[in-house]
C-alpha cells in the first residue's frame, strides 16, 4: 500500500516570534545574501552512544510547500508589530535553496551535521524553528527505537505509544521514526494512511469484561475475526485464560498468538508457553506488552523468555530516559565569509562540512572525520544534495528501504556505541581546515583562535 502524503496541517506560522522580528530587519536592511546554516547535535545524552537520523522526508515537504497565506498575513497585521510592506513581501516568502542531508537511518554523532541548508539568508533563517522541530523529534524517537530493535535480536516490534505521545502529531511522526529504526509495524491508524506504516492491533481487556465469560469473549472475537488473530490472555489469570484458548484451537479456530500485558512476564510467558506446546499448539505465539523499554527487552531476552514479539509505546514515544537532544541549527557561512559563534560550552565550527567515515576490515566504523568540502580527507562522505532550487532531486524513499539502511547502520556500530548501561560514542575528527577557517572567523571578529582541544 502506496503511503499518502496529505498537505501539511499546521500552519507556516509553526515557528518562533524571533524568526519573523529577524526577517523584518533583514529586509529593511538589504540582507539577502547567500547563508549556510547546519543542523547537529552538540552533544549526545548520557545514555545514547549514537543518534539514528530520521525525519528528513517531512523536512523536505516543508520546505517544498512553505507558503504564509493571506489569512495568516492577516492575523500577524492584527499585532501592530509589522508594517504593510514587510507583510507584502513575507506573503512571497518562498524556500529555493539547496538542502545536503544524511540519509534518513545514518548513525550520526556530536558535531557531525545532520543537514545543511544553503540559501538566500531569510529563507535560510525563518525555516529554522520547524526544522528542528521536526528532525530533534524523530530523530530522538528513532534513537531510542533502534536500541530496542538492536535487543530484541530480530523479534518484530510493534508501537504502541499514540495514547501516550504528545499529541496527535508526535503519535504519527513516533509511529514513523520506529519503523525507520526497524519497528515492523504500529497500531497507529493515522501512521498507516499517512506514512504508510503497517498496522498491527489485537485487543482491550474491555472487550474481554464486557462479556460474561472469558471464554464467551474469545468466541465472539475469533468468529468476528478468524484468521491469526491474537487474543489478551491476562484479564484475569493467565493460566485458565490459556486453557480456554487451546479448547478453541481444538475446536478448529485459528488463533495466531497471545498477548500478556501485565505482571511477570518472563514467568506467565514461561508457563503459557509450557501448557500451548503441551497441549499441541506451538503453533500459537506468544506477544508481550506492558510499559516495556530496550532495558526490559534485554533481560527477558537475556533469560531465554519464550515471547515471540512485543508491544512498546510509553516509554518509546516518550523517549522517557532521554526525552531530547542537544541539537541546534547555526550559521556557518554568509555573504561568502565564515561565521563561528564562541558562545561558552555552545562554540561551533564554521563553513560547509562534510563527514567522512572510515570503516575497518569487519564493516565497522573506524572513525569519522568531519571536514569542510573541498578537502581532500579519506572516506565514505554522509552528506548528499536532496534538494536544489527549492525542489527535491530524488522522489521520497520508502520505509523499507530506510528500514534497510538502519540495519546496516546498526551493524557497522562498535559495540561500545550500542551498550545499554554505559555507552559510548564515537568521536570525530575535527579536520585542520576547520580549525585554520575557526583561525580565520575568529581573526575577523577580533576573538582568540580556539583551543587545540576544543
Amino acid at each position: 500500500m502506496r503511503p499518502v502524503h496529505p498537505p501539511p496541517s499546521e500552519s507556516a506560522l509553526v515557528t518562533d516570534l524571533y524568526q519573523l522580528t529577524m526577517l523584518a530587519a533583514y529586509r529593511e536592511l538589504g540582507m539577502a545574501g547567500e547563508a549556510v546554516f547546519e543542523l547537529y547535535a552538540r552533544r549526545l545524552p548520557e545514555q545514547r552512544g549514537f543518534l539514528l537520523v530520521a525525519g528528513l522526508e517531512q523536512v523536505l515537504e516543508y520546505l517544498e510547500q512553505l507558503i504564509i497565506t493571506p489569512a495568516e498575513l492577516d492575523w500577524l497585521a492584527t499585532l501592530g508589530r509589522f508594517d504593510d510592506a514587510f507583510l507584502q513581501w513575507l506573503g512571497h516568502l518562498r524556500f529555493e535553496g539547496e538542502v545536503w542531508a544524511a540519509p534518513e537511518g545514518t548513525a550520526l554523532f556530536a558535531d557531525e551535521p545532520w543537514l545543511r541548508i544553503v540559501a538566500p539568508l531569510p529563507q535560510a533563517q525563518f525555516v529554522e524553528s520547524r526544522l528542528i522541530n521536526l528532525l530533534h523529534f524523530q530523530t530522538l524517537i528513532a534513537s531510542k527505537a533502534a536500541r530496542v530493535v538492536h535487543v530484541a535480536a530480530g523479534r518484530p516490534l510493534i508501537d504502541f505509544g499514540m495514547r501516550r505521545a504528545h499529541g496527535a502529531e508526535a503519535a504519527c511522526l513516533a509511529a514513523r521514526a520506529a519503523a525507520v529504526a526497524g519497528f515492523a509495524g504500529s497500531a497507529t491508524v493515522e501512521a498507516g494512511r499517512r506514512y504508510g506504516v503497517a498496522l498491527y492491533g489485537t485487543m482491550a481487556h474491555s472487550f474481554v469484561q464486557a462479556h460474561d465469560s472469558e471464554r464467551a469473549a474469545f468466541e465472539a472475537f475469533a468468529h468476528c475475526h478468524p484468521d491469526d488473530t491474537t487474543l489478551l490472555i491476562d484479564t484475569y489469570e493467565v493460566e485458565a485464560a490459556t486453557a480456554e484458548v487451546i479448547a478453541l484451537v481444538r475446536r478448529g479456530a485459528r488463533i495466531g498468538a497471545v498477548r500478556i500485558d501485565s505482571g511477570d512476564l518472563l514467568a506467565s510467558a514461561s508457563r503459557v508457553r509450557l501448557l500451548l506446546d503441551a497441549a499441541g499448539c506451538g503453533g500459537v505465539r506468544i506477544f508481550a506488552s506492558g510499559n516495556l523499554d530496550e532495558y526490559q527487552i534485554e533481560r527477558l531476552v537475556a533469560a531465554g523468555a519464550p515471547i515471540d514479539s512485543f508491544g512498546v509505546g510509553t516509554r518509546l514515544d516518550t523517549s522517557v530516559d532521554a526525552p531530547y537532544l542537544d541539537c541546534a541549527y547555526k550559521l556557518q557561512e554568509y555573504a561568502g565569509r565564515p561565521r563561528r559563534k564562541r558562545s561558552w560550552a555552545k562554540e561551533t565550527w564554521p563553513g560547509r562540512k562534510q563527514v567522512y567515515r572510515r570503516f575497518d576490515a569487519c564493516g565497522r566504523i573506524a572513525d569519522d572525520t568531519v571536514g569542510l568540502t573541498g578537502e581532500a580527507l579519506a572516506g565514505t562522505p554522509l552528506l548528499a544534495c536532496v534538494m536544489r532550487g527549492g525542489r527535491r532531486v530524488a522522489i521520497a524513499e520508502t520505509l523499507a528501504t530506510i528500514a534497510a539502511r538502519t540495519r546496516e547502520t546498526l551493524a557497522s556500530l562498535p559495540p561500545r556505541c550500542l551498550d545499554l548501561a554505559c555507552p559510548t560514542p564515537l568521536v570525530p575528527v575535527i579536520s585542520a581546515g576547520i580549525r585554520a577557517l575557526a583561525e580565520e572567523a575568529d581573526r575577523a571578529t577580533g576573538g582568540a583562535p580556539p583551543p587545540l582541544s576544543a
